[in-house]
């Protein structure tokens, strides 16, 4: 797992990750991006709405 300062979570895969309902979500890639701000339309997965809009 690789942690980037104001970023997602680098996390080499496959992932399998639990949310707050118990429902599990998962990706066989070979790296994804975990979310941290919550600000994703495709929360767990980052989709890099954290980034500063112009």
């Amino acid at each position: 797992m690789t942690v980037q300062r104001r970023g997602p979570l680098l996390v080499e895969g496959p992932v399998e990750v639990e949310l707050e309902d118990g429902s599990t979500v998962v990706s066989d890639r070979f790296r994804v991006a975990l979310c941290t701000c919550r600000r994703s339309r495709r929360y767990p997965w980052c989709d890099t709405s954290h980034r500063d809009r112009c």
